[in-house]
């Protein structure tokens, strides 16, 4: 069968550089970062007290009391930017054929906010189970995928990938297969996680993968740093419109950038480090190129999974090297993790949205916080250091790798009809 082509025509953020696309994109070019003390919760007593948390998010601006007390904020986080990608792409749920649009949504963890509060109320009791009755139904990882088709009468394709931090990069995958198999003409697709609270924190802490560079939060995210010591936890949404072409052309939509492979792929090696020679990477990478039919000197950007630990960076650049060879001194390669800290299951989602906009403006945002090289990095390879950098971006290719083992990468470039 003749596959159909899938471009992005609407684009919705909410990150800790910034509450709209527009802000997260100008704040990534600027170099922001986003770290600062955690507000959330007293983390005097945790190793680590920082975070990127969004700012200034105020659920009653987007919700009603009655309707916000039902959501947990990962399904909030979804619904907003769900909200503004719809808004941008110009669609009509009273136009459209809502048999052929869905959601598929990534998230990690889910309601991990709702999970951590209904516990601790339930242990401080006297045993008699008093538990609201929206826990289930706000803790479970897929509903935001059903808020956001029940929002605009969606009733195509719903469901939610989990594979942790690669969570919304396969639901942007399984997106385009849809789309590409016609299956479906339209997919709100994306991720969202809000797991900066104690549960969140202190997990990720007892597994010494976040750093703990407490007197100086906004330089902590340090990836290909000598001195880089652990990720910094971040949350939020981002969320793309995929569509078929066809369709966007025939309502007249505005299109970002087309989507033309993915790949996935597994380490099998441990269930948190990455293999050591990156071999799950290199397969990743190998399999979105061979899907977009692609040669991997057509790439111009890398927006890397780069977390700032060790041995991810390690890894990842070692993978790199294989698969692109010689073009790999070629590339730009960046880690918007240094700004946006690590979104978990909505990392793909916003760096997806990266290189959407790297393309569209011919920009590749930065890798802040470098203060000294690395020996284990080849000198050559251009990370994009402390400074965005003017270039021609005709495709981008988004590294995602998770826990358990879990990789997906995903290639976008400058839609030509």
């Amino acid at each position: 069968m003749e596959l159909k082509r899938a471009v992005i025509t609407g684009i919705g953020a909410l990150t800790p550089v910034g509450n709209t696309l527009t802000e997260y994109w100008a704040n990534l070019v600027a170099g922001k970062s986003g770290a600062a003390p955690i507000t959330h919760f007293d983390a005097s007593k945790f190793k680590t007290q920082f975070a990127c948390e969004v700012k200034g998010f105020n659920p009653d601006d987007h919700f009603d009391r009655k309707e916000g007390r039902k959501l947990d904020l990962y399904a909030q986080y979804a619904l907003v930017t769900a909200t503004e990608a719809w808004a941008d792409s110009g669609l009509n749920e009273e136009t459209i054929d809502n048999d052929r649009a869905g959601v598929i949504w990534g998230s990690g963890i889910g309601g991990l906010k709702t999970f951590y509060d209904e516990c601790t109320e339930f242990a401080a009791g006297d045993g008699t189970p008093r538990f609201n009755p929206f826990f289930i139904p706000k803790m479970i990882a897929d509903i935001a995928a059903g808020h956001i088709s029940m929002k605009w009468n969606l009733r195509g394709p719903n469901f939610t990938t989990v594979s942790a931090c690669a969570s919304s990069t396969n639901s942007l995958i399984d997106s385009f297969n849809y789309i590409r198999l016609g299956q479906a003409d339209i997919i709100v697709s994306g991720g969202s996680e809000a797991a900066v609270n104690q549960a969140g924190v202190g997990g990720f802490n007892a597994m010494r993968a976040l750093s703990q560079r407490n007197d100086s939060p906004e330089t902590a995210s340090r990836p290909f740093d000598v001195d880089r010591d652990g990720f910094v936890l971040g949350e939020g949404s981002g969320c793309l419109i995929v569509e078929e072409l066809e369709h966007a052309l025939a309502r007249g939509a505005k299109i970002y950038a087309e989507i033309v492979g993915g790949g996935m792929s597994a380490d099998a090696h441990h269930i948190t480090a990455p293999h050591p020679e990156g071999l799950g990477a290199m397969n990743v990478m190998r399999n979105a190129l061979r899907d977009a039919g692609m040669e991997p000197s057509e790439i111009d950007y890398i927006n890397v999974h780069g977390t700032s630990t060790p041995l991810g960076d390690i890894a990842e650049s070692k993978a790199i090297r294989q698969v692109f060879g010689k073009d790999a001194f070629n590339l730009n390669i960046s880690s918007t993790k240094s700004m946006t800290g690590h979104l978990l299951g909505a990392a793909g989602a916003i760096e997806a949205i990266a290189c959407v906009m790297a393309v569209r403006d011919d920009i590749v945002p930065p890798t802040i916080n470098h203060f000294t090289d690395d020996p284990e990095f080849h000198p050559d390879l251009n990370f994009t250091f402390n400074k965005a950098q003017k270039r021609t971006v005709n495709a981008a290719l988004s590294n995602t790798f998770g826990f358990g083992g879990h990789n997906a990468s995903v290639i976008v470039k400058k839609f030509v009809q």
